[in-house]
């Protein structure tokens, strides 16, 4: 029998909400390309996001391998921060929904979205972005999504999807290839799967991002839990560790089960939730201070081949860190490391003047803390330029595998025996291609510091002698009791086995939200 070749609409918006953060995202920052692509439309998007490593690459691939045509419309992400503007929100969901309106007729519509999207007018992004596409497209036309690993997946959202498809690694490797299991799962339910009965669940606790890489146990048994319960009548399982700086009704870890009859969508649902709860206490974290970091990597480094790598968690820009704070840099010089880098820092400002100076000279500068974080300031002495780059590479880690860069101005400054990679554009240190576009071979250091929470073990744990996570200060804080929440549901434990969340003056600011 042939097959029924399928119309699919297909789209984006992608971003993580760090509502502690000190800067909003505007338009002008999903509308320019950094790690990630521009906003993109039309039969431009076939091009603009080929080969990399992101849902909607995959979900085109292979929807197309399944005979499919793709109706693509706008996808449009941006680095984690603050708040989307509420005109950012309303211009790109708008694009979307007036895509679909025009874009007729169609069988069914993927979207690519993050889960953790909080807009100045809307603390649920993508329940609101996908209440406006089922609003044109009707209650019977399949609509589903992949999701981010730290979705903060809402009752809307479950609601609205026909499914929600998480991804089960992190560092997530997996991004393309989650984007190709939406794609099979949307060609089953056109092709007549039964598999539309659904269960949800939120969990009780708050799990921080570095408790949840899937290398190593707790994460990594629960996404095997989650492979292992797709299985007979149950199709497909999904469970989202949550983002935990995101000030909001239903922030935290949840999973979705996508079922043959709603029983069976209930006990895989039980089976898993039970299953996490009773490893509560295992998603906790050691932490370093800079300090001890810094001299544990010094005193150990002449005896090993391979580099330390310093983990820079709370000021991670791929969760609203600025990558700008020095607190980790400061430890560094102050302790005289030899064959030491930093990556990223992000300041255009210094990039700029260390490409007016030109390599080889000695600048005076005040590098980061420009932020406007409270607390925070500038790092003043004098450096040399190293090296100077353009900020275009391509991504060669598994995790930014085929992303073409664009940084903008980069600089590798000299100061003693640390070295600081800085950029004019915001990105995660999870990637080598960033040392060696600057002439930095990364193997042959002694200290790696990265900016970054987990992403950064994809390409740099193998290489690693050892890896320590540090708490230098910054918006992200290991310990959820360090921010200062109105908004989440009374009695979700801030950290597990921790204290519960009391809403200040007894009751949440933003009840409604439960809504």
């Amino acid at each position: 029998m042939t097959k029924t070749r399928r119309r699919i609409a297909v789209g984006g918006f992608q971003h993580e909400t760090n509502t502690f953060a000190p800067r909003k995202v505007g338009y002008e920052v999903f509308a320019t390309a950094g790690g990630w692509p521009a906003l993109t439309s039309g039969s431009a998007m076939f091009e603009t996001v080929a080969g990399i490593n992101i849902p909607i690459a995959g979900f085109i691939d292979e929807a197309q391998a399944l005979g499919h045509e793709i109706l693509p419309l706008t996808w449009a992400a941006a680095e984690p921060a603050s708040y989307v503007t509420e005109d950012a929100f309303e211009r790109i969901t708008n694009r979307i929904v007036a895509e679909l309106e025009a874009a007729g007729p169609f069988d069914a519509v993927y979207l690519d979205l993050h889960g953790a999207m909080v807009s100045e007018h809307c603390q649920d992004g993508e329940g609101e972005t996908l209440r406006r596409v089922r609003a044109v497209i009707g209650p019977n036309l399949p609509l589903v999504a992949s999701l981010d690993l730290h979705a903060n997946i809402t009752p809307q959202m479950v609601e609205l999807a026909d499914a929600l498809l998480v991804y089960r690694t992190y560092p997530h490797i997996d991004m393309a290839a989650t984007g190709g299991r939406a794609a099979r799962h949307l060609d089953a339910l056109l092709a007549g799967s039964m598999a539309r009965c659904k269960a949800f669940r939120q969990l009780p606790f708050l799990i921080h991002l570095t408790a949840g890489c899937t290398l190593h146990d707790p994460a990594k048994s629960v996404y095997e839990q989650v492979a292992a319960l797709e299985t007979g009548a149950v199709a497909r399982v999904s469970f989202a560790c949550g983002f935990g700086p995101a000030d909001i009704w239903h922030c935290g870890p949840s999973l979705v089960t996508y079922a043959e009859s709603q029983a069976a969508a209930e006990d895989a649902a039980d089976r898993l939730f039970d299953y996490v709860v009773r490893h509560e206490g295992e998603f906790a974290t050691e932490v370093w201070s800079p300090a001890e970091a810094v001299a544990h990597a010094i005193a150990r480094a002449d005896g090993t081949t391979k580099p330390f790598v310093l983990a820079d968690t709370q000021d991670n820009p791929g969760a609203g860190g600025e990558s700008d704070t020095v607190g980790l840099l400061a430890e560094l010089i102050e302790q005289r490391a030899e064959d030491a880098m930093l990556a990223i820092l992000f300041d255009k400002e210094a990039a700029a003047a260390a490409h007016a100076a030109g390599v080889g000279a000695e600048i005076a500068l005040d590098l980061g803390g420009k932020s406007g974080l409270p607390g925070h300031s500038p790092y003043r002495a004098t450096y040399r330029v190293a090296a100077l780059g353009d900020g275009r590479f391509t991504g060669t880690g598994p995790f930014y595998h085929g992303a073409r860069m664009q940084l903008g101005p980069m600089a590798l400054l000299q100061i003693g025996g640390v070295g600081i990679v800085v950029a004019s554009r915001k990105l995660q240190a999870a990637d080598q291609a960033i040392f060696r576009h600057l002439g930095v071979e990364p193997t042959a250091q002694k200290i790696l510091a990265l900016k970054s929470s987990v992403h950064f073990r994809a390409d740099f744990q193998p290489i690693a002698e050892q890896v320590l996570v540090v708490a230098a200060p910054g918006p992200n804080p290991v310990d959820h009791r360090a921010l200062p929440y109105r908004n989440l549901r009374p009695g979700l434990r801030l950290m597990p086995l921790g204290p519960e969340f009391t809403p200040p003056g007894g009751q949440p600011a933003l009840a409604d939200s439960a809504d």
